[in-house]
């Protein structure tokens, strides 16, 4: 668990990719700490600390054997519960399979105020699931494994979904990936920080 608890009103819990806690996840944390959010953490790979890129297939294989989405919700469903008591406005930022968890997450009513998904690729697995808050997608432009064009035009007909497609690859947004696109980065992190600041600030619901 990195958590960042200064007695913020509003908190973000970031969901981490198969890799864990690496550096860039550290970085997300410290970036939004400082700009003025608790952020909770939780680690879903112990005991590993954190697996490096070049184990992709290991952390994959980690992620598939021995936590699954189904863990991983539950396990966030219980952090939103006890955060719910706690602050006024709670976000959900999730990266990959992080996303794909916001994403179930995304459904239950009341339980959070906004869902960040970047390059949730599952997610068109589970189309099914129709978000019940404010929810933004980001996704690279290129994507290995799936047309982006033929699942974004679904995802825009779902109420309360904003959709991007950015220019790179999956991970454009982490500093340490070798697939990091500056430009990219810096132009979800304005949707990112522009949808949490009005639902911060005004409480929107769209």
């Amino acid at each position: 668990m990195q958590d960042y608890i200064r007695g913020k009103e509003s908190v973000i819990i970031v969901l981490h990719e198969i890799y864990g806690i690496n550096p860039y996840i550290k970085w997300v944390c410290e970036h939004y700490s400082e700009a003025g959010y608790d952020v909770i953490c939780p680690n879903f790979i112990k005991p590993e600390v954190y697996f490096d890129y070049d184990r992709e297939e290991e952390a994959y294989k980690y992620f598939v054997n021995k936590v699954g989405f189904s863990q991983m919700v539950h396990e966030v469903g219980r952090i939103l519960t006890k955060a719910r008591t706690e602050y006024k406005k709670i976000f959900l930022l999730g990266f990959s399979v992080g996303a794909t968890a916001a994403w179930f997450c995304s459904e239950n009513e009341n339980s959070v105020d906004g869902v960040i998904c970047y390059y949730g690729s599952r997610i068109r697995d589970y189309l099914n699931i129709t978000p019940r808050c404010p929810t933004l997608l980001i996704f690279a432009k290129e994507e290995k494994s799936f047309n982006v064009s033929e699942l974004i035009s679904v995802l825009r007909e779902k109420k309360s979904v904003n959709v991007y497609v950015l220019n790179g690859k999956h991970g454009f947004s982490d500093l340490f990936s070798k697939n990091f696109n500056k430009q990219s980065q810096k132009a979800a992190q304005t949707l990112v920080n522009e949808f949490m600041t009005a639902r911060r600030d005004t409480g929107a619901a769209t």
